[in-house]
């Protein structure tokens, strides 16, 4: 038996065993290994997939329990995963206490939504509050995101979890203004703007501290991209040397908890392809407010087969950001744009920083829609950030990119996050050709992230898909239209045989 303190300095009694790294990778989840026969399991009632609470020293968090019967386990230890380990910074052989986790009161809030209930601020506080303290299960999480999902978060719930999530983690304050900053509600592959138009906008003086996400349903989000080419695990205090030194940054909203509890509803939308509009929203601009930003424009695609599926989405979409941009603080300015297709030619984290650099180095194969795209969203932000004068920061920006000042700017960034770095290569590719003579009518963006995908992308860097047409291009039979790229041969045959099984990504219309 040990004793500890509980939250109010009451003394908690638990039970110790010795801790072991078993080096399971439970993708970020605190897990706990126990053996059937253990004492603690045995006196406490514990079974498989308890919430029980770890604490070694001041260090503590609160994990799944799995228990195992096989010999693997030595007795009288308790084996930590990835996470578990790295969070208790424990030593192999160190007591760990171990008890039952803390009263998870606030679940009868996501019950309540559940069964279709409005929930106050309150709720929402004590939710996220529980949430961002690793209280919540994966299975808990879920509960609660698929209780969100659907449209099911109104106006002022978006506002309240909003708030929420801001207010669980660090809040920066730049001391100056405007801070500005740009988001894609996503649903378009390829359309890497961001590594862009940050150091475009930086360039000319404006303050652009951009924390940006993983990857939750498409084959590579902007912190992916960037990794590619520079650290993004900056601490907050790494981030604001980068911002000093160069007027902005481009790296991970998770390494640096500024809303610490959507990276842990991400977690689990991710895997269950979950991103709803209120969630969304409240993802979004709990980020800006939290990284001191004050005025943020928001690319909005539309097409049949991108997150937002027509005109009148858009318009609901970018009011909920606008007012929800207002009651936090936030001055929200929309661009409407296509999302007919993928923005550039790669579709990965390894091929889409290849487009980033070609852009900014103005290479002769640099795809031209990702630079008008970046050139755009970049003239909005000077424009609403005073650098320019209203209707010439698409003029002001387009030199800056081509004179060269954007460039030398993005490699100060990277060498202030850590240094540039190549960019890597698949070992495995397969091209897939045109099967018919005609023209390209139509391209379905879902279909073609999907098979970066299961290709491997985002969690192997330089898998996923280049694309070598364009709509309205006219092909000719056997013609290469997109090609995979893979770094094992197997990761390659699941995507083919994805590909395969489905409807043509490419629609080609006959033509004489």
């Amino acid at each position: 038996m040990g004793a500890g303190k509980g939250p109010w300095g009451a003394p908690v009694t638990g039970h110790l065993l010795r801790a072991w790294r078993t080096g399971i990778d439970d993708h970020r989840q605190p897990v706990v290994y126990m053996r059937r026969d253990c004492p603690v399991c045995r006196s406490e009632g514990f079974s498989a997939r308890a919430r029980v609470q770890l604490e070694v020293g001041s260090r503590r968090v609160v994990a799944s329990l799995s228990v195992v019967d096989g010999a693997w386990l030595a007795d009288g230890r308790a084996g930590l995963s990835e996470a578990a380990w790295r969070t208790l910074q424990a030593q192999d052989g160190q007591p760990v206490l171990i008890r039952h986790a803390p009263a998870l009161d606030s679940m009868s809030h996501v019950r309540a939504k559940v069964y279709g209930h409005r929930l106050d601020a309150a709720a929402f506080d004590a939710v996220v509050g529980d949430i961002a303290e690793g209280l919540y299960s994966e299975l808990q999480l879920a509960a609660f995101v698929t209780a969100c999902a659907g449209d099911r978060l109104d106006l002022d719930e978006t506002v309240a979890l909003t708030r929420a999530m801001v207010g669980v983690g660090e809040r920066l304050d730049w001391g100056r203004s405007p801070v500005v900053d740009k988001h894609c509600v996503g649903g378009l592959p390829g359309n890497r703007t961001t590594l862009l138009v940050v150091p475009i906008v930086t360039a000319c003086g404006l303050t652009m501290p951009k924390t940006s996400s993983r990857a939750i349903t498409s084959p590579a989000g902007t912190a992916d991209t960037m990794e590619v080419l520079a650290p993004v695990d900056l601490d907050i205090a790494a981030m604001r040397r980068v911002v000093e030194r160069t007027g902005g940054c481009i790296v991970w909203g998770g390494s640096v908890r500024l809303s610490p509890a959507d990276d842990l509803l991400i977690r689990v939308e991710r895997p269950l392809d979950l991103d709803s509009e209120g969630q969304l929203v409240a993802s979004v601009l709990s980020k800006k407010a939290a990284a001191g930003s004050t005025h943020v424009v928001i690319d909005l695609p539309v097409g049949p087969t991108a997150k937002v599926r027509s005109s009148a989405a858009a318009a609901a979409l970018g009011r909920r950001l606008q007012d929800v941009g207002h009651a936090v603080g936030l001055q929200v300015v929309l661009r409407v744009s296509d999302g007919l297709q993928p923005v550039g030619r790669g579709i990965g984290p390894a091929l889409e920083a290849r487009d980033v650099l070609a852009v900014l180095q103005g290479r002769p194969v640099a795809p031209d829609d990702l630079r008008r795209r970046a050139l755009d969203l970049a003239g909005d932000i000077l424009e609403l950030g005073g650098a320019a004068a209203a209707g010439s920061g698409l003029r002001l920006a387009t030199e800056v990119l081509a004179d060269g000042r954007a460039w030398d700017q993005f490699v100060a960034i990277c060498e202030a996050q850590g240094g540039l770095r190549e960019v890597p290569l698949a070992a495995h590719c397969q091209v897939f050709e045109a099967p018919s003579a005609g023209r390209v009518t139509a391209i379905d963006n879902r279909l073609l992230s999907r098979a970066a995908k299961l290709a491997g992308a985002p969690n192997v860097p330089a898998a996923g898909v280049d694309v070598h047409v364009r709509l309205g291009d006219i092909v000719r039979t056997g013609q290469p239209l997109f090609t995979l790229h893979a770094q094992a041969p197997g990761e390659l045959a699941y995507a083919r045989q994805y590909v395969e099984g489905r409807p043509p990504i490419f629609q080609i219309s006959e033509s004489s």
